[in-house]
């Protein structure tokens, strides 16, 4: 970072010049405290990314990110239809890994006594951990239509209810579906898949709501304090993961074919227009669909849970968010009207009240913008503001953002340890593994606090209100 300029409170510039070939400058938003958390590399992916042609205004990083594959993770750009890129670097494996939000209508004093029992309960229904398999064993057919309809398929099939779809980012599906570009292995790996949690980072929380910091906008979004809500957090699972390995194999040649120069060979990509970028868009768009059927799913399999024990309580989604996505957006660039392909790798849309994709319910405010903790810590809803389309084309941060690596975590971290500790915060902690919760310690996050400031004093969105654990369901 010491390279690098403050150009205001929480925003540095990556001069053009920082790294041959830049065609725009680099900008990270980050506070003094958080300064110190950048990775020298994470500025250096930010200014290779500034080297890709058609960028336009800036290459971005949010609070959280860091080091990623090709893109930092917490990585925004977005590029011109003519003359510009798409990459699967600025996507991601983990196509559309993302946040959904239930709130219930449950004072959280009747919920606690019966934590254990609840996350016994969800950690059986929802099968979770690295290769798992679901309930829902999908034919061929049903993953075709779960590649083209997302969130509509699954209720369709009789998960959920139509207004989840109102509720979903997109109504929980992305136009332009190519089945045709998901290949045998992909299908085989996502055919088991609907339904499922997956490792990692991901995660299904029964969280309290702690703090309300804007009272307009939280009753918009049905929150109030001492509410029970539960955060689901996974993506496309081993189907996006392939269908990313499957294209960059292709687009790896795009670059030698088209005579694309790329400072860092993981920004493989292809130009818009072109055959194999229009295949790359169309494998990519089946993958997001299908990771919103999967969390549709899982969040009607929460559903039946809590119906068990509190049969009158309703779990009404707030909204469903997508982290790794490409999308085709219209935005104001120096004054002019502009078609792009904006990336969001590791960052969440937040759009504001001006903008046609916010669903009708949230049209007055904006959309909800849902940050999810590292586990023990807490996690955030924000609302979208029409200042972020100005400053980083209407996106924000995604979480926490990680500090140290998982093998790091695990030398240094003991998962019994880690559950004891959450154990004696008040925090029911249920993993597939010790060795997870050693991975996910609190510890090797940022304080996701310390990040939703910076978008919030940025006026990129604005803080709704804090939830906090009480139960975690861990891959």
């Amino acid at each position: 970072m010491a390279d690098i300029n403050k150009i205001d409170d929480n925003i540095y510039e990556v001069p053009i010049g920082y790294r041959p070939g830049m065609r725009v400058p680099g900008r990270i938003f980050v506070s003094e405290a958080l300064r110190a958390m950048v990775e020298p590399g994470t500025v250096d992916q930010v200014a290779n990314v500034a080297t890709l042609p058609g960028i336009v205004k800036y290459s971005m990083a949010m609070p959280d990110a860091h080091l990623g594959y090709g893109f930092p993770i917490g990585g925004v750009a977005a590029f011109q239809e003519d003359g510009g890129i798409i990459s699967p670097g600025g996507v991601g494996f983990d196509i559309n890994c993302g946040v959904r939000l239930l709130r219930t209508d449950l004072d959280s004093t009747l919920v606690q006594p019966l934590i254990n029992t609840l996350i016994d309960a969800l950690f059986e229904a929802i099968p979770s951990g690295l290769g798992a398999t679901g309930r829902l064993q999908a034919s061929d057919q049903q993953l075709t239509e779960a590649f083209i309809s997302g969130s509509k398929w699954a209720v369709e099939q009789g998960y959920g209810v139509e207004a989840d779809v109102t509720h979903c980012e997109e109504n929980g599906h992305m136009e332009g579906a190519d089945p045709a570009q998901v290949s045998a292995k992909a299908r085989k790996r996502g055919r088991p898949q609907l339904g499922t949690l997956g490792s990692g980072n991901h995660f299904l929380e029964i969280q309290r709501v702690e703090e309300i910091f804007d009272e307009e906008k939280a009753k918009q979004f049905g929150l109030f304090k001492g509410q029970i809500t539960i955060m689901i957090h996974c993506g496309s699972r081993g189907a996006g993961h392939q269908i990313c390995t499957d294209h960059l194999e292709v687009l790896n040649q795009a670059v030698k074919k088209y005579n694309i120069e790329i400072p860092d060979k993981q920004l493989a990509c292809a130009p818009l227009g072109s055959p194999e970028a229009e295949r790359y868009f169309g494998g990519m768009v089946c993958a997001a669909n299908y990771a919103w059927a999967n969390r549709h799913i899982i969040a009607h399999w929460t559903r039946e849970v809590f119906e068990r024990y509190f049969p009158e309580a309703s779990l009404d989604l707030v909204y469903d968010v997508a982290h790794n996505v490409a999308k085709i957006e219209e935005h104001d660039v120096d004054g002019q009207r502009m078609r792009l392909y904006v990336h969001r790798k590791g960052a969440t849309r937040a759009f504001g009240p001006s903008r046609k994709e916010v669903p009708a319910t949230y049209r007055s405010v904006g959309q909800p913008v849902l940050i999810p903790g590292s586990m023990g810590t807490a996690s955030y809803v924000l609302c979208g503001n029409d200042n972020a389309l100005n400053v980083s084309f209407g996106s924000a941060c995604h979480g926490a953002g990680r500090v140290m690596s998982r093998s790091r975590a695990t030398r240094l971290f003991n998962g019994k340890d880690v559950k004891a500790a959450l154990n004696l915060q008040g925090i029911v902690v249920k993993a597939t593994s010790p060795a997870m919760l050693a991975e996910e310690a609190p510890q090797v996050y940022k304080p996701s606090g310390d990040v939703v400031d910076v978008v919030h004093n940025l006026k990129i969105a604005t803080k709704v209100a804090k939830l906090v654990p009480i139960g975690v369901s861990k891959g």
